[in-house]
């Protein structure tokens, strides 16, 4: 069973059975997935080395819209104009504290720097996003009905996997978070 992370002498310590490291690596790595834009044909070397991509149009998977929101609520050319500018670096620093995490999961005992802890807690907020908005969380009620699903044995469909799975994700990561502010704090 998962041990909380925590702040100590060896630095950012948690502990994942081979299970819940093997899950934890399929969540990252669909969220890689959808992430990951395909190489493009005739695309134009100066652009792509600068970042631009005039071809970025606003994701319609509402999981992709989360984790690559627009910028501006009530101007739809603005935010494309600025998801041009922006998105393949946001996707390729996203990509990257993912795959980072999901080679960090080869031992049951993870020891993470600061920086480290840095990129999965990203990483497990990026995941979060994918499985709130799968799970159709829309405010407080919705956040605690899921949250109340505790039980593995009861995962009786996939609504109450992915909560499941969802609430195992909040929780690793909460830990994490309070285990970088102890280290902040140890640090100061």
């Amino acid at each position: 069973m998962a041990k909380a992370f925590k702040f100590g002498l060896k630095g950012i310590t948690g502990y994942l059975e081979p299970a819940e490291r093997d899950l934890l690596r399929g969540l990252l790595d669909d969220v890689i997935s959808m992430l990951d834009s395909d190489a493009r044909d005739n695309e134009d070397p100066l652009a792509a080395l600068i970042g631009l991509d005039m071809d970025v149009k606003k994701p319609s998977d509402r999981a992709l819209l989360r984790l690559l929101p627009n910028v501006l609520k009530d101007d739809d050319d603005g935010s494309l104009e600025f998801r041009q500018l922006t998105e393949r670096s946001v996707r390729e620093s996203k990509v990257g504290a993912l795959r980072a995490t999901a080679m960090g999961l080869d031992k049951d005992e993870l020891v993470l720097s600061l920086e480290d802890a840095t990129r999965w807690s990203m990483a497990l907020n990026d995941v979060r996003l994918v499985l709130s908005e799968r799970l159709d969380i829309r405010d407080e009620a919705d956040a605690e009905h899921i949250h109340s699903m505790q039980d593995w044995s009861q995962a009786e469909d996939v609504e109450s996997y992915l909560a499941l799975v969802y609430n195992f994700t909040t929780w690793l990561q909460e830990s994490l978070v309070q285990a970088m502010i102890s280290a902040r704090q140890a640090k100061s």
